[in-house]
């Protein structure tokens, strides 16, 4: 019997299928851009020559339109790297700040959530860890659809929240963070040696809210990469060799991103950007008392409706990092 792989005649099919219908909407884009551009000038010309000022609001209004979508195709041509048309896998981890850090963590998952829905996106929880008094711990989710890992690749990093805890009977402010992971989600057989005897395979009984991801069974499955102290879990496949499967998958992921940072010497350099959990370390601040505002440090993006933010609309942060990041790039 032949050994189940991650990469198949059925999967290079549907890889061939989804790679042709994406440049199909390339196309399909382009000459809707173009079609855009030629009303607007029809527009102009028309108002000019018969010097009619009355279509100077619906000229207005497609040239915003134009400009809008513009923008976003523009963005699109700045996802250009080897993985950044797949799905993400993303992972939340609460770190400095306790029950609040957890309750962070619930925060920043809905607005992951909020985001993906937005965008017509589905997610599906691998893994998931409640907090030991509320929110959540750790959670780790797949999000699928086009570019979904282009765009979220912006998230990775330490999130910081500064406002009033709700857990606190003194009503001090207090701080707490919360580290995001993001990887591609690579079908493909990656080719990344393992060795065996590098690895720590620990199984576990699920757990998850409301029960769905509750198993009376130790299927879930973590996997501890001892030589970089990599983790990756899985608890939502059906079996235990199916959640095996999928964290196997999730490292070799993760490795194959680090082998490709350069004059890496030591095997502690491996883990790249990981850093503490905590003050000093954070790409973004959302600040809710006693004003509200969300900076990202790298860009210094900022938006003064927080609830905004925090309700998915994360575009203005995700463009200014595909700007910031491609302009890095051509000055390295």
């Amino acid at each position: 019997m032949e050994e189940p792989g991650f990469w198949d005649s059925t999967d290079r099919a549907q890889s061939f299928m989804k790679e042709l219908k994406n440049l199909k909407d390339t196309i399909d884009e382009f000459e809707q851009l173009v079609e855009k551009y030629e009303d607007v000038q029809t527009l102009i010309a028309i108002s000019t020559e018969e010097n009619d000022a009355s279509l100077i609001p619906e000229i207005k209004e497609a040239l915003d339109e134009f400009i809008n979508r513009f923008e976003e195709v523009k963005l699109q041509t700045l996802l250009s790297e080897e993985y950044d048309h797949h799905n993400a896998i993303l992972s939340l981890h609460a770190g400095a700040g306790g029950t609040e850090s957890c309750d962070w963590a619930s925060m920043l998952y809905r607005m992951y959530q909020r985001w993906a829905d937005s965008k017509g996106y589905t997610t599906e929880v691998l893994d998931y860890l409640d907090g030991e008094e509320a929110g959540i711990k750790s959670i780790t989710l797949q999000i699928n659809g086009e570019n979904a890992y282009g765009y979220l690749k912006s998230e990775k990093g330490v999130h910081r929240l500064v406002r009033i805890s709700p857990f606190n009977a003194a009503g001090k402010r207090q701080t707490s963070f919360v580290s995001c992971d993001v990887m591609p989600d690579i079908k493909e057989d990656i080719d990344i040696e393992i060795n065996e005897a590098d690895l720590r395979i620990d199984t576990y009984h699920a757990s998850g809210a409301g029960g769905q991801h509750v198993n009376k069974t130790s299927s879930a499955i973590r996997i501890t990469h001892i030589p970089t102290n990599i983790v990756v879990q899985c608890q939502n496949e059906r079996s235990q060799l199916q959640n095996k499967e999928k964290a196997m998958q999730m490292l070799k992921a993760r490795l194959y991103l680090l082998k490709q940072q350069e004059n890496l010497e030591k095997i502690s350099d491996i883990r790249g950007e990981v850093k503490e959990i905590g003050w000093g370390n954070q790409i973004r601040s959302y600040v809710l008392q006693p004003y509200t505002l969300v900076k990202d440090h790298r860009t210094n993006e900022e938006v003064g409706n927080a609830d905004s933010v925090l309700d998915g609309n994360i575009d203005p942060f995700i463009n200014a990092y595909l700007k910031w990041n491609a302009q890095k790039g051509r000055q390295a």
